[in-house]
């Protein structure tokens, strides 16, 4: 007994056109895009910009631009 796989691109593009015909185009890229791979290395970046921060003073500057956001409105 032969079972038959399709390609991958294949199975790709069947579930793109059911998720567009079920939930439209712009909500279908929204969706894919969450999968994209990102660019970078996180780790590093993330030690580079909290340095020296406590998770005391990230929040702190959290709150801050939320406030300055805020005022801005």
């Amino acid at each position: 007994m032969t079972v038959y796989m399709q390609p991958i691109s294949e199975i790709n593009q069947q579930a793109i056109d059911v998720l567009i015909k079920d939930i439209g185009i712009v909500d279908t890229i929204r969706f894919l895009n969450q999968f994209r791979v990102g660019t970078g290395n996180y780790t590093e970046e993330r030690k580079q910009l909290f340095e020296g921060m406590s998770a005391k003073d990230i929040i702190a500057n959290i709150k801050s631009q939320q406030t300055h956001h805020h005022d801005n409105e």
